[in-house]
């Protein structure tokens, strides 16, 4: 999940400029957060740092196509999010890539047995999640938990705020039935 406490000033600037220790500001701020929306995607660890490697090497060619700043964030996430498409469409024959579940670690502030309880009810809804066409998942993941807003997620997945609402939509809807369905 993407927590940000205080909004501060992001070096895309001087990254634009050449300078490689803003690039290296720029990538430890994105990393993390960019595997979890990636890994959730694609449900692959290899395929995802390639593809987290590409994004980056992709805003490094194209960052003057940026027009502002402070939607870098959702631009590099738009890179990710087409690079993830990409993936999928190359794969969409196979169900390889979706045989691993991201594992989420136990939070220490927990005690073991509310932590294995809570891992196990995230690890079946994430199942569950898995089971929705590639366009809702990704618009469930980046609105709750990657926290972007409507308009920041028509920008990634390069769709219509209409369309992104609808997938929003659809997507709760088809997930309500499959936890209905299951046993």
């Amino acid at each position: 999940m993407l927590i940000v406490t205080e909004r501060e000033p992001l070096p895309v600037a001087e990254a634009r400029a050449g300078d490689h220790r803003s690039w290296d500001t720029l990538f430890r701020r994105y990393q993390l957060p960019l595997y979890v929306y990636i890994i959730e995607l694609v449900r692959n660890e290899q395929a995802s740092l390639d593809i987290i490697q590409e994004t980056f090497i992709n805003a490094v060619r194209h960052i003057a196509s940026l027009r502002d700043d402070e939607k870098f964030g959702s631009w590099l996430f738009g890179i990710a999010h087409q690079k993830c498409h990409q993936q999928w469409r190359q794969n969409q024959r196979t169900e390889a890539m979706f045989d691993e579940l991201a594992e989420n670690p136990f939070d220490d502030a927990d005690l073991p047995f509310e932590a294995l309880i809570r891992e196990e009810q995230e690890a079946e809804m994430m199942q569950l999640i898995h089971q929705l066409p590639l366009p809702q998942r990704s618009v469930l993941l980046l609105h709750y938990i990657e926290e972007f807003p409507l308009e920041e997620i028509a920008a990634i997945t390069r769709a219509t705020i209409g369309t992104v609402k609808s997938r929003l939509h659809y997507a709760r809807k088809a997930l309500r039935k499959l936890f209905e369905e299951q046993p």
